[in-house]
């Protein structure tokens, strides 16, 4: 996470935060903690808004989602984009809608990568001085203050400090003639002196633990440990290995044999497996007909049962007494009416054969009255 926040600076990523009035993230907030309170739907629309910021900035374009969006698409468009710059993508979506996580951080981590590409931007190695060899050994001699070198330098001092003292107090000292200068001082004191004084002289230089040279020797004694140890272990993991092998042989002629003793078994059961097959195909087949067939037999239940519920119907009206004097009534009226008709056609007759014999009449008369001879004349008329 560290990492990221140095990537996001480098980016200038306080923009976007101003732009959406929002505080700098700390290096823990995208960090999936019981421990830590958080509130996931925040998490997860920063998570959203750097992201696209970053895709933008990695120079593929991205609409800003904003926070009322429908989480599912938008973590489907960050990951295909993340997917565009060729990065593998080996978690479900839903690891993402935490806005917390391993996965969220790994996601903005990659996009903030693409973007440090488009600006040209890496990071570089810090540089560290070598020292040399005599510049270690100039250091470790320093280090070391022996009783003779403390007792010299005290004695200088001690000597440079009696000069100016002389100096000071004597102002005629130039002018007589160079005496030597012997000293006053007890040796008994002198040396408690010295050896009260040695223990704050002493200078420690503290060990580093990144100095390759303090785990050195540690490093030796591991491998010493280690050969001895190899020496011990390749024995038992040859035998190992040897008894390994064995066993391997052995399971291999076991398998060949068992192979051979169920060789005519598994081709009894292939044919039974096939035999299984074309019955469950003619079972389906049949399962098909009979399918149809009850369809069919339900198509004309179906009509039964209306047929039926017409003759239920039928003969409630029959055993009903009122059509009977209904039809009863019709029959009076009919033979009524056939009796007038009957009435009528005699009427009729009578009138037509009046007519016939009145037409007949006529005719008769008619015809004797042409058929009448005329008188007949002289023979000389």
């Amino acid at each position: 996470m560290e990492g990221l926040l140095g990537k996001l600076d480098a980016l200038n990523y306080e923009e976007l935060l101003d732009k959406h009035n929002m505080k700098k993230v700390c290096r823990h907030y995208f960090v999936s903690n019981s421990h830590l309170s958080s509130n996931p739907g925040e998490q997860f629309y920063m998570f959203t808004i750097i992201a696209a910021w970053l895709i933008n900035v990695a120079g593929r374009p991205f609409t800003e989602p904003r926070e009322h969006d429908e989480p599912n698409a938008t973590v489907s468009n960050i990951l295909a984009e993340l997917r565009a710059f060729g990065v593998k993508v080996d978690f479900p979506p839903s690891k993402l809608k935490t806005g917390s996580g391993e996965h969220v951080c790994l996601v903005l981590d990659r996009l903030a990568d693409e973007a440090l590409k488009r600006r040209n931007f890496s990071f570089k190695r810090p540089d560290y001085p070598s020292e040399t060899a005599e510049e270690e050994s100039m250091l470790e001699d320093d280090a070391e203050v022996t009783l003779s070198t403390a007792e010299e330098e005290i004695l200088v001092s001690t000597s440079q400090r009696k000069m100016l003292t002389v100096y000071f107090n004597e102002p005629e000292l130039s002018s007589k003639p160079e005496e030597i200068l012997e000293a006053t001082v007890d040796a008994a004191e002198w040396n408690l002196e010295v050896e009260r004084v040695i223990p704050h002289l002493k200078v420690t230089i503290r060990n580093d633990n990144k100095d390759w040279r303090v785990h050195l020797e540690q490093m030796h004694q591991y491998q010493d440990k280690i050969d001895s140890l190899f020496k011990e272990s390749k024995s038992y993991m040859d035998k190992l290995q040897e008894d390994i092998g064995k066993t391997q042989e052995k399971v291999s002629s076991r398998e060949k044999y068992i192979n051979n003793q169920l060789e005519l078994p598994v081709q009894e059961y292939r044919s039974a497996q096939a035999k299984l097959s074309e019955a469950k195909e003619r079972y389906q087949q049949a399962s098909g007909g009979v399918t149809e067939r009850s369809r069919v037999l339900a198509e004309i239940s179906e009509e039964l049962d209306k047929v039926k519920q017409e003759m239920e119907e039928k003969g409630s009206r029959m055993s009903d007494a009122a059509p009977v004097v209904k039809i009863n009534q019709s029959l009076t009226k009919l033979k009524q009416e056939i009796v007038q008709i009957d009435l009528r056609i005699g009427v009729v007759e009578h009138t037509l054969l009046q007519a016939k014999l009145k037409e007949k009449s006529n005719m008769t008369r008619d015809m004797h009255a042409t058929n009448i001879p005329e008188p007949t004349a002289g023979p000389f008329a």
